[in-house]
């Protein structure tokens, strides 16, 4: 893979990546609410509660990843 891009056709694909992980971050964040929400009484899948919130996370990451190329220094470096 060795196209060469303008600088408007990569930012053009940052916003698409972003948009992604936007996505599947909602996605993910749904999804963990959903299995939060069973019955007290039902043990459901720990694993897969579990499996939600660390993708949820690992998304939020990259989305924070990707607003700081696109817009650098809008949100405050966290200590």
């Amino acid at each position: 893979m060795t196209d060469v891009v303008d600088s408007d056709e990569l930012m053009r694909r940052i916003q698409r990546a972003r948009a992604c992980a936007a996505q599947e971050e909602r996605a993910w964040r749904a999804r963990g609410e959903e299995l939060g929400r069973t019955d007290p009484g039902d043990p459901g899948d720990p694993g897969a509660a579990r499996d939600a919130e660390v993708r949820r996370v690992a998304y939020g990451v990259v989305l924070r990843v990707l607003d700081e190329i696109l817009t650098p220094g809008k949100h405050a470096a966290r200590g």
